[in-house]
């Protein structure tokens, strides 16, 4: 991917046009023009993602009343990928692994994901999740831990799962809420969990909004920690929300996060999945809110 950005940043550099030797003028009217083609070649790099999907938690009544009408709509949207839940149904809902598989594919959405209590009966949801090449099962939440200590127990788990996970052909991720990026006894309960996980083993699934409202920093950890962060969910944060605002999710493009510019970080530094979520609905539908979410991520450019 680096060397393909740089292909094109070298071609908009030529097609913006013979600014190359004025590097070695020193004018500020050259300089300016250097600027400018700079500017070009910036805009130029733009690139819209090819593959997003959507956590069907967003459409949860929809899939409790009938979930093959709820996936046939998504469908219909523009999203190629899914990630699943535990509808009190498993995983597969009232299907057999395989029966949802095909399903799903038939209608175009790549069933990448579920979160799944990973804590009961692993061996046995990772060899259905493996038989179907579902690429994650991942860990929805573990709940506050009372101590530093309880976290790198935790950790210790995940490594477990996450092995557990790799003998199946699989990988195993965990999901943030807002509680693991608040301090205790002066060290962050999520930088603990990412050191004290195997790579090889365990990667995260970054809820932005969750890191946003609990004032983290999404780039800087993509950057400090680069290729642990292979999934995400993106779901935008109400302007003038209340600072630490739990429930405040919006339609993605109506809300203050920046995720063109998150997005392209986060693709920089080994993000794969890009999956919609949203929670709160004010005057629309969740159906409707996963409509207009599909048509932002559709145009959205990073």
């Amino acid at each position: 991917m680096k060397e393909r950005r740089a292909f094109l940043k070298l071609g908009a550099a030529f097609a913006a046009g013979s600014f190359l030797p004025l590097q070695f003028c020193a004018s500020p009217k050259e300089e300016t023009a250097e600027a400018v083609a700079g500017e070009a070649v910036q805009t130029a790099v733009k690139e819209k993602l090819s593959k997003f999907g959507i956590q069907l938690y967003s459409v949860k009544e929809e899939m409790a009343k009938d979930a093959k009408a709820a996936i046939e709509k998504i469908a219909g949207f523009g999203y190629n990928q899914i990630e699943g839940f535990d509808g009190g149904k498993s995983i597969f809902w009232g299907m057999k692994n395989t029966e949802f598989k095909k399903y799903t594919q038939d209608l175009g959405l790549d069933f990448v994901a579920s979160h799944a209590n990973v804590f009961e009966n692993i061996d046995e949801l990772a060899a259905q999740a493996g038989e179907i090449e579902m690429d994650y099962l991942i860990s929805p939440y573990i709940g506050p831990q009372d101590s530093i200590e309880a976290y790198k127990t935790m950790a210790d788990k995940f490594n477990k799962i996450g092995a557990v996970c790799k003998s199946n052909g699989l990988r195993f991720a965990y999901h943030n809420h807002g509680y693991t990026f608040e301090a205790m006894d002066g060290q962050m309960p999520h930088d603990i969990l990412l050191e004290n996980t195997d790579p090889d083993l365990v990667d995260f699934e970054l809820d932005i909004y969750w890191a946003v409202t609990a004032n983290a920093d999404p780039e800087a950890y993509f950057e400090k920690y680069k290729n642990r962060f292979r999934l995400c969910h993106v779901k935008d944060r109400e302007n003038g929300a209340a600072e630490g605002q739990a429930d405040a999710s919006t339609v993605l493009g109506s809300g203050s996060i920046d995720y063109s510019k998150i997005l392209r970080t986060a693709k920089d530094n080994g993000m794969e999945y890009f999956v919609v979520e949203q929670e709160k609905f004010a005057g629309t539908t969740p159906m409707e809110a996963a409509q207009q979410n599909a048509t932002f991520m559709k145009n959205l450019e990073i």
